[in-house]
This record gives C-alpha cells, sequence and structure tokens, in this order.
C-alpha cells in the first residue's frame, strides 16, 4: 500500500504510552508566549487547530461538540442567566456559545494569555465568529483566580475552559478544592459551573475522578458528562456542578423546549436527548468516581502527564 502523502506530524502524546498523531499541512503560527507553547497549525483531517504545550486544545471539525456540551447544560441549569463569566477560553468559542443565550447582558472572558485569544482571533475566526467583539462582552488579560478573588460581584453561571493541569503551566489551581469554594461564593443562589475535565479513558481516569470528588465538596449537584471528540484521540469528560437545579431532573422535551425558546440559532450537537446522554454515566466511571478519595487541594494539586 502507498505510504501516507503528508510527512509532516504532530503526535499528540495522551500519556507515556499513547499518542494521536495529525498530519499537519502548514503551521500557521507558532510561539513561545510567556506562559505556554502556542501553535496553530493547519491538519489535514480536523482543519484549524490549537495546540497549546504540544496537546491538542480544539479543531475547526469538531470543536462544536466541545464547546456545546461546556456550555450549554450549565446556562439551562439557570432559569435566566444573565451574568456570565468564562475562566480561559482562548479561541473564543465557549464566549460564542455563552452568547448564544437570550439572557446574556454580560459575558467577562478572563485569560491570563493575551496573545493566545489575539492570534485565535485573526486565524480562526470560525471559532469566536465575532463573539470579541459583541457589546456585551468584556476582556480580560489576567489571572482569572486573582480577579475573582478581588471581586464580590455575583455570576448566573461560570465556565471553566482551561488546559489540562500540567506542573508549571498556567492552569493547575485552577482545579482545586479553594477554587471551586472561591467560584462557589461568587455564584447566585441558582448558579452553576461547568469544566472539562480531562479523558474518560478506561484506566486513565485520575483526573475526572479526582476532580468529581473535589466538586462534590463544594456543590449539592455534580455530574460527570462523557463526550466523544474525535480529535481528542479519546473520550473525553466535562463535569457539571450546579447550587440548586439537579441536572439529572430534565426531561428530554424540557431541555428542547428550553433550547427553543431561550438560544438563538440551531445547536449541532446538544439537544434533549443528548443530555440524557450525557446525563448517564457508564457504570466503570461511576465505580471509579466511588472508589476515589482525591481532593484537589492548593497544597495537594493533580498533574496530567505531559
Amino acid at each position: 500500500m502507498p505510504g501516507p502523502k503528508n510527512s509532516k506530524w504532530f503526535l499528540d502524546y495522551l500519556t507515556p504510552e499513547e499518542g494521536h498523531m495529525h498530519g499537519i499541512n502548514s503551521i500557521l503560527y507558532s510561539k513561545k508566549t510567556p506562559f505556554q507553547q502556542m501553535e496553530i497549525m493547519q491538519t489535514g483531517s480536523y482543519g484549524r487547530c490549537l495546540v497549546l504545550d504540544y496537546k491538542m486544545q480544539s479543531s475547526e471539525v469538531d470543536e462544536f461538540i466541545y464547546h456545546e456540551v461546556l456550555v450549554h447544560p450549565a446556562m439551562l441549569m439557570h432559569p435566566e442567566p444573565k451574568k456570565v463569566y468564562i475562566v480561559g477560553g482562548g479561541e473564543g468559542a465557549t464566549l460564542r456559545e455563552a452568547l448564544r443565550h437570550k439572557s446574556v447582558e454580560r459575558a467577562v472572558m478572563v485569560d491570563i494569555d493575551e496573545e493566545v485569544v489575539m492570534m485565535s482571533k485573526e486565524l480562526l475566526p470560525e471559532y469566536h465568529a465575532g463573539a470579541f467583539d459583541d457589546p456585551r462582552t468584556e476582556l480580560k488579560f489576567l489571572d482569572a483566580r486573582r480577579d475573582l478573588e478581588e471581586t464580590d460581584e455575583k455570576f448566573d453561571v461560570i465556565i471553566i475552559d482551561i488546559s489540562e493541569p500540567v506542573e508549571e503551566g498556567p492552569a493547575y489551581l485552577l482545579y482545586t478544592r479553594e477554587f471551586y469554594e472561591m467560584i462557589n461564593d461568587r455564584l447566585t443562589d441558582e448558579g452553576a459551573i461547568a469544566l472539562q475535565a480531562g479523558t474518560t479513558a478506561v484506566g486513565k481516569l485520575l483526573n475526572l475522578t479526582a476532580v468529581h470528588k473535589t466538586l462534590q465538596e463544594v456543590f449539592p449537584h455534580v455530574v460527570s458528562m462523557p463526550a466523544a471528540i474525535p480529535s481528542f484521540g479519546l473520550p473525553w469528560g466535562f463535569a457539571l456542578a450546579s447550587k440548586k437545579n439537579d441536572p439529572r431532573a430534565f426531561t428530554a422535551a424540557q431541555i428542547d423546549e428550553m433550547i427553543a425558546r431561550r438560544v438563538n440559532g440551531e445547536l449541532k450537537y446538544y439537544d434533549g436527548e443528548c443530555h440524557l446522554h450525557s446525563m448517564t454515566t457508564p457504570k466503570h466511571i461511576r465505580k471509579a468516581i466511588e472508589a476515589q478519595t482525591l481532593i484537589i487541594e492548593d497544597n495537594a494539586p493533580i498533574f496530567t502527564y505531559n
């Protein structure tokens, strides 16, 4: 059989023993920012992709899966979210999805790495779709944890769209019990948060289970939601935590009705049936969560493989 057409490859290391190879057509941007290594590349299978610290963050082809499951379940847990706070989200796609909710009056996006945001704005226009220029958007380039520490403002939904907790990276102190407790204090009474929580692959559940257990120390309702994102190379998981409304209590019809009434445009991935699927955690993951005893703390952080 003939060999591959593309001789340039990006190997996304998933673990020390496993990786996902992507054929590269071109590197559109590559630089070591003050916080992380950044690449924007044109791949053969997944279009334009954002890569941070040599890990795939999102791809043009399937980013809608990631961003819809991250944003919309949390937004629908609040009856009328007006103020949204986004931690990270450099590409602008999380902001894009939050702004689709008709009730939103203010969306604060705080990313520590201005260069990632500015280059994404220039080179990944399909991701943000103009969200950075929406009059409801407020952009800040600083440490989100410090920003939240210095305000007593309340938000209806807080969405944490950051990279995995890599040692010496910018994100690991945004996965701790202390951080989640502060977020709880910054949420309104019916507030909710959502975040990506790492892979759900068999034998690689440490990050997701520890995040789930840590959130349970702070919030009454916590769900780990699975999603298949092909460009990641492994099945993925998201965490949803709510102060009042249990996301497992809604029917598919209720979710569909809320989407039709509250969200502008047609979603590509998330709907009522998808919501029910997201609320159903496979048995081996449930057992791993039950067995997990680790609580992530500032003085005992968790790191994924880098």
